[in-house]
């Protein structure tokens, strides 16, 4: 079986790397849209400029959207305390980056602390 072709709001990937980011936002939901419309921020720009020339792509901006030409790029977003390294894909388009560098932690409970239950409170604390 082969492989279905990429398709975003009915455009293949080649034909969303020629629109401009105008013509791309008219096709994204109105939240992505309205971020669009009000341009981008200056460290969104220099970020944008690096992504032209290419190399280590870092950056801290998480509400930045997800372009056409961005895809098939290793960038590396901040969560906090560290780089997380992601690979953009085509089905990533319009997301923002903070949804692929999540900044908390599932939470794990052990065993109850002392005073939590009846029993524990007979425990020594030490």
């Amino acid at each position: 079986m082969a492989k279905k072709e990429f398709t975003f709001r009915g455009k293949s990937l080649e034909e969303l790397q020629k629109l401009t980011i105008k013509e791309f936002a008219a096709l994204l939901p109105a939240r992505q849209r309205r971020t669009l419309s009000g341009g981008f921020t200056d460290q969104q720009k220099i970020f944008l400029k690096k992504l032209e020339k290419g190399g280590n792509l870092e950056t801290h901006c998480r509400d930045l959207i997800i372009l056409p030409n961005m895809v098939g790029k290793t960038i590396k977003i901040y969560k906090g305390n560290e780089f997380v390294s992601v690979i953009v894909e085509p089905d990533m388009m319009g997301r923002f980056f903070g949804e692929f560098a999540l900044t908390r932690r599932r939470v794990e409970h052990h065993a109850p602390g002392i005073g939590a239950t009846k029993s524990s409170g007979g425990i020594a604390a030490k």
